[in-house]
């Protein structure tokens, strides 16, 4: 039996739902790969909680719930204030976990890979602006840096570019990467406007209380940056085209039905030139409701569809947990 120490960065809806499933599998974890994993720390905007030992991740849930930040946590456990660059430097943790949206957080990426220590993230920005460094300072240390949450959630589109199409040469893929506009785009075709769209969206939980990265295309365009990174070469997000739904009329909207066809945001990954804008679509990219789906077109497999959730507490975890067993697996040796 090995065991892993991890330290994880953010408690929000997505680190709170990774806390539950390296609860609830426990024992999966045991039996099926031999891994026994300790979190010997958790950090929230309030602090850090440090135990070696390791922290007891029922009863921070309940402080999260009860409370709302760590930092309340004062009568059982000792809260520092340590940046985060400082926390992964100063705690000893063999898997550092980044659910955070800290977009800074490639400086302590780092710092965590220069300090020895294996990484596992869903934070979009440092790949989008920093892939080239962060996984090549990784390969140089022979240290997994691993990020499958941070396109689709936890459907393995990334874990299918880096891990097994490894003979085949990909052509393009095309993606309907942002729940959020899929969701807004559904409803107008249901004869809603723009507006209430994304009320609705923001009272169901699917839309951000600020939608803008959404709506705007800049969520979408971080992921397709990513795919690029993965699939072809390191590019930045700075490099992209990047077109948002905000000026999709209902009129447009109705036409394409009228086609046969709606509305989607798509993002277009091809070898030096990443687009995310509205299209007309149909077949498997008219996808609906919080699914996200890739068309993956390789010289030898042809068209390859991935279609799954690609948002929501527990599909990101599923990724960020699936990595975190990955990351251990490949520390081991095993």
């Amino acid at each position: 039996m090995r065991e892993v120490r991890l330290s994880l960065f953010g408690f929000g809806n997505v680190g709170r739902a990774v806390a539950e499933v390296l609860i609830g599998k426990e024992a999966l974890f045991r039996e099926k790969y031999g891994l026994e994993f300790r979190v010997v720390s958790i950090s929230d905007t309030s602090g850090t909680v440090w135990l070696p030992e390791g922290i007891d991740l029922r009863e921070a849930l309940m402080v999260k719930e009860n409370f709302g930040r760590l930092s309340a946590w004062t009568n059982d456990y000792e809260v520092y204030n340590f940046t985060p660059e400082e926390a992964v430097r100063e705690i000893d943790a063999e898997v550092v976990i980044d659910v955070t949206n800290d977009r800074d957080a490639w400086r302590w990426h780092l710092a965590a890979l220069r300090d020895g220590k294996g990484l596992v993230t869903s934070n979009k920005p440092p790949l989008a602006f920093h892939y080239e460094e962060l996984v090549g300072e990784a390969e140089r240390r022979n240290l997994p840096y691993l990020f499958e949450a941070t396109v689709m959630a936890g459907t393995p589109v990334i874990g299918i570019l880096r891990e097994n199409l490894l003979g085949d040469s990909v052509k393009r893929i095309k993606a309907v990467l942002n729940a959020t506009t899929t969701f807004v785009l559904s409803r107008m075709e249901q004869g809603i406007d723009f507006e209430n769209a994304v009320k609705q969206a923001q009272e169901l939980g699917i839309a951000e209380r600020d939608p803008r990265g959404d709506l705007l295309g800049t969520d979408a365009g971080y992921k397709a940056t990513i795919l690029h990174c993965v699939a072809f070469k390191p590019i930045t997000f700075d490099e992209i085209s990047v077109k948002g739904i905000v000026e999709v009329t209902a009129d447009e909207v109705k036409r394409a039905l009228a086609r046969g066809r709606k509305i989607r945001l798509v993002a277009t990954v091809e070898e030096g030139n990443v687009r995310v804008a509205p299209e007309e679509v149909e077949g498997p990219l008219a996808v609906s409701s919080n699914e996200n789906v890739a068309v993956i077109e390789t010289d030898l497999l042809g068209e390859l569809v991935i279609r799954g959730a690609g948002a929501g507490p527990k599909e990101t975890a599923s990724g960020v947990v699936s990595d975190i067993v990955k990351a251990s697996l490949a520390l081991r040796g095993g």
